[in-house]
């Protein structure tokens, strides 16, 4: 197969076989070999702060032991309700140099379900950002007896405890504390405790948002992150030289691996998850590669197509030339070859004249975006690498630790419309009805407390069952045609994958920002959509509706016109049972607060139809 050539075998063995026992094994092994090095950077009041791998690592064992001090030992669960901060990473070693396993818990998450998550988990001690997150605990304080400590990122110091002298919630600083006169009574305490973890140890418990019922509590060992650090190092697709922009939710498996892979590779990395300010922060940080959902980059795609199809005249040629051109040298390489001389000649042209001032907005120095969590529409990334910026689409679940599949920054290592090759020493394979099957050093243990999903989880071979649809080419490249669940039958009896068709017209149109096909048990398909505020706001200025609401644009009958064209683009591509016959477009755009996206930004497909489901039977009933 074309990935086993791809792969220094050598280093293969080196970096898989001689992984460290612990992620604390990881860290205390990168602050060993690069500690004078840059391992973080983050913004304190707009100040772009810098910090080493020792500086980290004098603060990540004083909250270790602080933990310890607090009776955490091998595998009790700390959990973590936190948005994507400096803290978050700092927490999570902390919890991993402890022996710990950390316990994820989305900040969006509603009190009822935080509750839950922190009694199934047996959670100890959480670490929670603010006073609105230990709000959720306090309310529930009494259905969580296993519950012994809070500790806050950032609250307010009069919030702690109900009555006078109740310390259940303490600050960092006060956890940093214990922990350094635990250290200053005996130096070696954290690395006595790292040097009993082994690889079979809980380190992650993820609880998946499922749709339906309780979510399950994915457990995954030590190993299982190493393991996924080592491999993505073995591929050699990442260097101590580069530069890590990291926004993505730790609460979910994908921002953990990103974590974890400076831990082996040596590169720093700049946190900040506040999502209005990633393209300003790409100014700043300029980093070499990122982790992204699909809908951060539809959104820049939309925007940045709509401001070329602004121009005119001599510019308007320039910028279709130099896309041309740009496409062209995409192609090549995308089929495993270099661009001819003259080509070559023609894109350094375009490249000084366009491309690279679209690659200036994202900071100028990305090598690669990794996309994960949900489908990339092909033509988006077809023309991200138009314009020199090439997007590795990957693939995997919280069962099997994200990195399962992923697409290589070489010649002929990536195929649009692919997940990638399998990472080293993971089997993926295709069961009999399409399902993608894994089996491999990254897949979970089990769901915690459920040994009945468990072993539904898994077929008598013991490879995980992922839900998902899809196949392998001929070069060994993993394609997802769909979600297993999410496949529907019309009453014609044939079958409809909505996401393919979903993703396809995301990258038809520019204006979506959501939409959902329904018709499951219908004679035909139908959409709800929703448009993007920044880009609809501005259809609406150039076309005499400046100064109305989103709900008063999107609810026009010129938005409808706008919508109509490009549906009646995206039925051209499709089979005459899949062709959506009829669309809703929202008054809002959906979200994660309310409960329609997850923090990863992917559709909650059931929740939405639900939610929504008046507007769509309306399609079914209503003459429009």
């Amino acid at each position: 197969m074309a990935m086993r050539s791809a792969v220094d075998e050598r280093v293969l063995h080196d970096r898989l076989e001689g992984r460290a026992p612990s992620v604390a094994a990881m860290f205390r092994d990168r602050v060993a070999k690069s500690g004078g090095r840059e391992a973080f950077q983050y913004f304190r009041n707009s100040h772009l702060e810098r910090v080493t791998w020792s500086e980290a690592r004098d603060r990540v064992y004083a909250m270790a032991a602080g933990l310890m001090s607090l009776g955490i030992g091998l595998e009790d669960r700390v959990g973590i309700a936190s948005g994507t901060r400096y803290e978050w990473a700092l927490a999570d070693l902390a919890i991993m140099c402890s022996g710990g396993a950390t316990t994820t818990v989305y900040p969006t998450t509603i009190a009822e379900d935080v509750a839950y998550i922190v009694s199934d988990s047996g959670c100890k001690v959480v670490f929670a950002e603010d006073d609105g997150q230990v709000e959720k605990l306090r309310t529930h304080r009494d259905q969580l007896p296993d519950l012994g400590k809070v500790v806050v990122f950032a609250g307010e110091r009069h919030t702690v405890g109900d009555e006078e002298g109740d310390d259940w919630v303490i600050s960092l600083a006060e956890l940093e504390r214990i922990g350094r006169e635990a250290l200053d009574r005996r130096p070696t305490l954290v690395d006595e405790r790292i040097d009993l973890i082994g690889p079979d140890h809980l380190a992650l418990l993820i609880y998946t948002s499922g749709t339906t019922g309780r979510p399950k509590g994915a457990e995954l060992t030590q190993d299982a992150i190493v393991y996924e650090a080592a491999a993505v190092d073995s591929i050699s697709i990442l260097s101590h030289d580069d530069l890590q922009f990291l926004w993505l939710p730790l609460s979910h498996v994908f921002g953990k691996v990103l974590l974890a892979l400076p831990l082996q590779i040596g590169f720093p990395t700049a946190i900040d998850g506040r999502i209005d300010k990633i393209v300003d922060n790409l100014a700043v940080i300029k980093p070499t590669f990122m982790g992204a959902a699909p809908r951060i980059f539809e959104k820049a795609y939309g925007r940045i197509a709509m401001m070329f199809a602004e121009e005119t005249g001599t510019k308007k040629k320039l910028i279709d030339w130099a896309l041309g051109v740009g496409k062209q040298v995409m192609e090549e390489r995308a089929a495993g070859r270099q661009p001819n001389p003259l080509l070559a000649a023609q894109y350094a042209v375009a490249d000084k004249l366009v491309l690279a001032k679209v690659r200036e907005r994202f900071g100028g120095r990305v090598r690669f975006f990794i996309s994960g969590s949900a489908a990339l529409n092909t033509d988006v990334a077809k023309w991200f690498g138009s314009v020199g910026l090439l997007i590795l689409e990957g693939y995997g679940l919280t069962e099997t630790m994200a990195a399962t599949c992923v697409n290589r920054p070489v010649v002929g290592g990536y195929s649009y419309g692919s997940v990638g090759w399998p990472v080293p020493t993971t089997d993926v394979k295709i069961a009999e009805d399409g399902e993608i099957l894994v089996k491999g050093p990254g897949v979970m243990r089990g769901y915690r407390n459920r040994p009945d999903a468990t072993a539904e989880a898994f077929d008598s071979d013991g490879y995980f069952r992922t839900g998902d649809i899809g196949e392998i080419d001929e070069s060994g490249f993993v394609k997802i045609t769909d979600r297993k669940k999410d496949l529907f039958k019309t009453s014609g009896g044939k079958y409809i994958a909505p996401s393919q068709i979903e993703s396809t017209f995301k990258g038809l149109c520019p204006y979506v920002s959501q939409i959902l096909v329904h018709g499951e048990g219908r004679n035909y398909a139908t959409a709800l959509l929703t448009l993007d505020p920044d880009a609809i706001t501005a259809w609406g200025a150039q076309n005499r509706m400046a100064g109305k609401s989103y709900a008063e644009i999107t609810q026009s009958e010129g938005a409808r016109e706008l919508v109509q064209g490009y549906i009646d683009q995206l039925n051209s591509h499709l089979n005459r049972w899949e062709t959506v016959k009829r669309f809703v477009i929202l008054d809002r755009d959906l979200t994660v607060d309310e409960g329609e996206l997850t923090p990863s930004l992917k559709l909650k497909r059931k929740v939405v139809a639900e939610k929504y489901k008046d507007d769509l039977e309306s399609l079914y009933s209503d003459a429009r």
